[in-house]
């Protein structure tokens, strides 16, 4: 009796061990499947995320002061697509981003950090500065983002998806001032347009660029009027409100 009962628990091991792997495998193959069908979740998620953690509350003055001083990344060419790997790869890497500031347009519910540079990880988590050594409230003061299909509340979709209009206000903030700014046009260009941020005589603007659509077929170009600076400590509770809300909310 015992020697059969031996024999049954030795074969049942095999059959225990098969089932374990099996069980596994199907638990594997459900995250796979989870993590397919959440894919753009995902990705939004992560991007919130991170740029909640550069939210301007955040920044002390002597921070964007050091960042302001360093070199930047402003090869054009560096851009790649929204993409949930280009968020995972961002993930991993846990860059310590450059934040110089920050952008809000209440009307639009637009409020976003801004880095120095077009470093492709800042343009997934803020707006990014296009030129070098640019100045808020000082010749033409160009940000770009990615335009994020489907989430009209993300990164630089409000500007097409809210949509940006002519007389509504664009402020951006260095932690010590704000710089107010009107806006005066919103038109699409084809990408081949970058004469659109290069400064023009006598004048200081804001121009905001982020793409049209997901394929990236043109430029959406929002051009406004630079109008007054002011401490940030002067500015009205409205003004501070907008920046205090949270960065790339997502839609569900």
């Amino acid at each position: 009796m015992n020697k059969k009962r031996r024999q049954t628990t030795e074969n049942a091991k095999p059959h225990r061990f098969k089932n374990t792997v099996i069980n596994l495998f199907l638990i594997l193959m459900l995250i796979i499947g989870l993590a397919l069908v959440f894919n753009n979740q995902i990705k939004y998620f992560l991007m919130g995320l991170n740029a909640n953690q550069y939210h301007i509350s955040k920044v002390t003055e002597s921070k964007v002061k050091k960042n302001n001083d360093s070199a930047g990344n402003f090869d054009f060419s560096s851009v790649e697509p929204l993409s949930t790997e280009a968020v995972l790869e961002a993930q991993i890497a846990n860059q310590n981003l450059p934040v110089i500031g920050g952008i809000a347009i209440p009307e639009i519910n637009l409020n976003l950090p801004i880095f120095k540079g077009i470093d492709n990880t800042n343009l997934l988590w803020g707006a990014g500065t296009m030129k070098v050594d640019q100045k808020m409230g000082e010749g033409n003061y160009a940000l770009a983002s990615h335009y994020v299909a489907g989430q009209p509340k993300m990164l630089f979709s409000p500007l097409k998806e809210g949509p940006a209009q002519v007389g509504q206000k664009v402020y951006l903030t260095d932690t010590s001032n704000i710089y107010e700014y009107e806006i005066t046009e919103v038109y699409e260009v084809s990408p081949d347009h970058g004469e659109v941020i290069d400064d023009i005589e006598n004048q200081k603007v804001l121009t905001l660029v982020t793409c049209s659509d997901a394929n990236a077929t043109n430029r959406v170009i929002v051009r406004a009027n630079f109008e007054k600076s002011y401490s940030l400590a002067d500015a009205s509770q409205s003004v501070t409100n907008a920046f205090e809300q949270k960065y790339n909310q997502m839609t569900w």
